[in-house]
């Protein structure tokens, strides 16, 4: 899944000011995205705070992003959950037309064991007719999958990679080192992302991505290609972006920055909120110097 490699974008879903979809918005978000160099766009993941979407709305943001994207790039659906049964019955009801592969972020708020999480997804894998990629963050599901779990996963035909954002670089390093050669491993933290291609990983999908589309594919490019002092210099020109805009909640803080941008409003629906005054300042002024 060599198109999976280099930056995909964890897409938002932007809204109006009364907290309805903003569909043209997120026509404005798609088009910068693929104009601007990412290679994939990920749907309906947290940062599109899918959790506070309807079906209606969940299928009616697939299809804008799907005919605004026009084949362009690939598209990866993110469907998950702490139901390992529903999440089955989405995949068995969901219409995979033109989606690539699907995202499945491992189960929160039940806290399984490894070996329920490894059940969980390979319960998945065998339903699903695209392939499987893992999703590890801890700091959301409060539960960590391990090393082991995610390379005993990896021998599935049907899981073809893992997003990581546990920030462990430990347990990164050890999945790369050990992964079969057509596992890939993306980075799911935005400022660990160049360290962990030096270490060997794949890509990443991004929330960054948002705002600085070209800089940042482009030191993901330069990262792959192991030139690493052009990829360091842009690095460390986003970073303190790429730090700020989880300050105060995400994707609140990435859509301040699009904001600031032109491209669509701030807003985010409960139980998310505005980011507090003094990030907000923070982001706006960092827009302004880049």
């Amino acid at each position: 899944m060599d198109k999976l490699k280099g930056t995909g974008v964890a897409i938002i879903t932007p809204f109006t000011a009364d907290g309805e979809v903003d569909y043209i918005g997120l026509e404005k978000v798609t088009e910068h995205l693929i104009s601007g160099g990412c290679n994939y766009i990920v749907m309906l993941g947290t940062t599109g705070e899918t959790a506070t979407l309807n079906n209606d709305e969940k299928q009616q943001v697939v299809a804008t992003i799907k005919r605004v994207n026009n084949k362009r790039v690939p598209l990866v659906i993110g469907i998950g959950g702490n139901n390992t049964r529903e999440v089955v019955a989405t995949i068995n009801a969901f219409d995979f037309t033109d989606i690539d592969a699907l995202l499945s972020v491992s189960p929160y708020y039940n806290k399984p064991n490894q070996k329920g999480i490894i059940a969980h997804y390979t319960a998945i894998a065998d339903a699903s007719p695209r392939p499987i990629i893992l999703y590890n963050v801890p700091g959301r599901t409060g539960s960590n999958m391990t090393a082991a779990t995610t390379l005993k996963l990896a021998e599935h035909t049907n899981i073809i990679g893992m997003k990581e954002a546990s920030g462990n670089m430990e347990q990164c390093m050890t999945i790369i080192k050990n992964k079969p050669a057509n596992f890939l491993v993306l980075s799911g933290d935005d400022a660990l992302t160049l360290p962990l291609l030096a270490a060997g990983m794949d890509g990443v999908i991004s929330v960054i991505a948002h705002a600085y589309p070209t800089d940042f594919s482009a030191m993901v490019n330069f990262g792959l290609k192991g030139d690493f002092d052009a990829a360091r210099k842009l690095h460390y020109r986003i970073l303190d972006s790429a730090i700020t805009i989880f300050a105060d909640g995400s994707p609140s803080g990435i859509k301040i920055m699009l904001e600031q941008m032109g491209i669509c409003g701030s807003t985010v629906r409960l139980p998310l909120y505005p980011v507090n005054d003094e990030v907000k300042a923070q982001l706006i002024e960092l827009v302004k110097k880049y």
